[in-house]
Parts: structure tokens; sequence; C-alpha cells
């Protein structure tokens, strides 16, 4: 593959280093980020934060000095635990497009980027979407902690030259910078955790590179990633946008909507998680290339989706959702009182929706939904 000049993605990429110290300066002459600042490091006197965030000169210094600090305490309030299973199949210096289902706007990814830096790795470049820019100085933010961006809403041939621009900038990251990358297998979170993989996702990551789509898929060390939460603190805002879009079929969620999943999932309580890497992906190119090419898509995707729903954690809470759906088919292997504290979380959640036209017992279905799916596509997956 021919080698990009790096400056041909300055649009896109994450910061340079030498980009950060001014990039640093902008940010504390925000008011808005130093409100952000003050609420996430409430015991430190706001100087003392903002001199802590001048001595930063390099990505590596704010993941370390500032990331990591603020994601451990939050991990302590928020869950009973996070955890990385699954390094022990990586090598140092071997770079990975890790594939994941998705969960949380701004944390799947950053959880990751702390929990490889624990287990001794770097961290990840992370692909976000310019929907949840609303604000310049978020894009800085963003674009000195390792992430890239993702154009969204485009048409025609602007979708596909951005595509192919996108496209060209992953293999670039694998192939040339030596940065492993995080993307999630789908646009958008999954509604209802029916987690499967956009083959027009599949299909851009193909383009670029100089050997057939089913090599250059290949050739960017695939390995799908899974995240298990055993609550997900956005699942109420997710059935409230499925009764949404159920009543107006052009419904469309608001930056402010955004905004406030984004809130939810950094504060709200997750529960156990599990982050738990898959085998990297085996690609049988002879009989791929025997195929269609639209089946080519469909079979990789299908292939990510079985080892992400084989490696699901599975939890209490997706047993008495399950169990409640199909109640001829239940598995049990939870207690009385744990039946009973999940009956009360869910109640508690359609509490907190706010609609005119509330419908809990839809409502009711769709965030037991959200915890079955899990469940039904490991039953299948292992079959």
């Amino acid at each position: 593959m021919k080698l990009t000049p790096s400056s041909n993605f300055d649009d896109i990429a994450p910061l340079n280093e030498q980009d950060i110290p001014n990039a640093i300066q902008q940010l504390l002459e925000e008011p808005k980020f130093v409100r952000i600042l003050t609420v996430s490091f409430p015991t430190l006197p706001i100087e003392v934060v903002k001199a802590q965030f001048r001595s930063i000169t390099t990505v590596g210094d704010f993941q370390q000095k500032i990331a990591r600090p603020f994601l451990r305490d939050l991990e302590a309030q928020t869950s009973n635990g996070i955890y990385l299973l699954g390094t022990e199949q990586l090598s140092v210096t071997q770079n990975y497009l890790f594939l994941s289902n998705h969960r949380d706007i701004t944390l799947d990814a950053s959880y990751l980027c702390v929990k490889l830096l624990e287990k001794g790795f770097d961290t990840v470049e992370v692909a976000v979407g310019n929907n949840l820019l609303l604000e310049s100085w978020i894009e800085t933010l963003v674009r000195l902690n390792k992430s890239f961006i993702v154009q969204r809403g485009l048409r025609g041939r602007a979708q596909l030259e951005a595509s192919r621009h996108l496209s060209d900038y992953i293999h670039y990251a694998i192939k040339n910078k030596h940065q492993s990358v995080w993307l999630a297998q789908r646009e958008g979170r999954a509604k209802d955790s029916n987690d499967r993989t956009q083959e027009s996702l599949l299909k851009m990551l193909a383009m670029s590179g100089d050997q057939s789509p089913v090599e250059n898929l290949a050739s960017l060390a695939i390995r799908p990633l899974i995240i298990s939460y055993e609550y997900d603190p956005c699942d109420f805002l997710k059935a409230k946008e499925l009764q949404q879009r159920r009543d107006d079929p052009c419904f469309q969620k608001s930056p402010k909507d955004d905004l406030i999943s984004m809130e939810t999932g950094i504060t709200g309580f997750k529960g156990k998680v599990v982050y738990k890497i898959g085998k990297q992906l085996s690609l049988p190119v002879d009989r791929l290339h025997a195929l269609p090419r639209s089946e080519q898509f469909s079979t990789i995707a299908k292939l990510i989706d079985q080892e992400i729903h084989q490696n699901y954690q599975i939890y209490n809470s997706n047993k008495v959702a399950f169990d409640q759906l199909f109640p001829d088919q239940k598995v049990g292997e939870y207690t009385l009182e744990e039946q009973q504290q999940f009956d009360y979380y869910i109640q508690a959640q359609i509490a907190k929706i706010d609609l005119e036209h509330k419908d809990e017992a839809f409502l009711k279905q769709k965030l037991l939904e959200i915890y079955a799916n899990p469940l039904i596509n490991y039953r299948e997956a292992i079959k």
C-alpha cells in the first residue's frame, strides 16, 4: 500500500503533539469546559486543576494525568467494577482494529483505554461521530484524547468521499502510525441491545488498500470486542426513543437528547461491566472470494456477530428479563430476591420516562428486550 502523508488527514485525525499546548490553552479559556472541570475534580481548587492541564505536553500526559484518574474515580462511584479480559491474546508489537458492540456514547472506548493502560498496553484511537461534537471545544477535547472524526449525515458523492477518506485513515493509523483503533460495529448504539454488525461499515473498511475487499479487511487484524453491562443507565432513554419512533416514524433526536444520554451514561449506575477481547477474525479468503460480493460482507458480519454473541457476559438482569418474555423457556439460576430487585429496577426506570402519552406496557416490553436480547443471541451462538 502506498504511503499517505499524515497531513492528508488533518481534518479528521487526532491532534498532533505540536498542537497540544495551543489546544490546552483554548480549552482553559472556554467557560463551559472550566465548569466541567470543577464538577469532575470537586476536591481540588480549580487553579490546581488548570495548572495540571497546562503541564500536559503529550497525549500520554493527558491520558495518565487527567483521563485515567477521572475514570478510576468514576468507576468506583458508578459501578461494581469494570474488567478487561483477554489481553493475554494481544501482542504489544501488533496493532488491531477492535470492532465493538456499543452501549455508552462516551465511556465504551474510554474505559477500554484505561484498562489497556493498566494491563501495560498502549491506548487506542477512537472513532467519534461529528454529530456529538456540538461545539468546537468538544471537538478539541476528543481529538486531544486520540479520537478521530466520522462524518455523519452526508449524502451521495459527499458520503462516498467521506467513507473512502475514513477508510484510508483507519488503514493509515493501524499500518503506518502503528496505532490500534476502536470502532463500533454499527452507526450509533443498538437501542435494543441486539448487537449486529453493519455491512455498510465493513464495506467502508474494505475501500482502502490494493487488494480485494476481503483481503483489505483481513489486513486490519480485526478483533471483536465484547462490552457487557449488568445495567445500562441509558436503558430508559432508549425505551423512550423507541416509543417516540413508534408514535412518530419521522422522529429525530435533538442535540439536547444526545447531551442527556452522554450525561446519563457517565453518571448512571452500571453494576458490573466486562470487556472481553475476542479472537482475531480469521477470514476464509478463498471461500469468501467464491461468493457474490454482497454475500461476502454479510458472511463476515455474521462471523463477527458470532464472536460477540457467544462471548457476552450474561448477568441475572439478562436471565430475569428473558424468563419474563419467554416463561415457557425459563433459564432460572437466580433467587426470588434477585428477581424482585430487577423488577423494582425496571419499574423505577419506567418512572423516569417523561412522555405525554406514556405507554407503560410498551416501555416495559422494550426494557425487558434490552436485557433479554443478549441472552437470546448468546443461546443461539453457542448452539
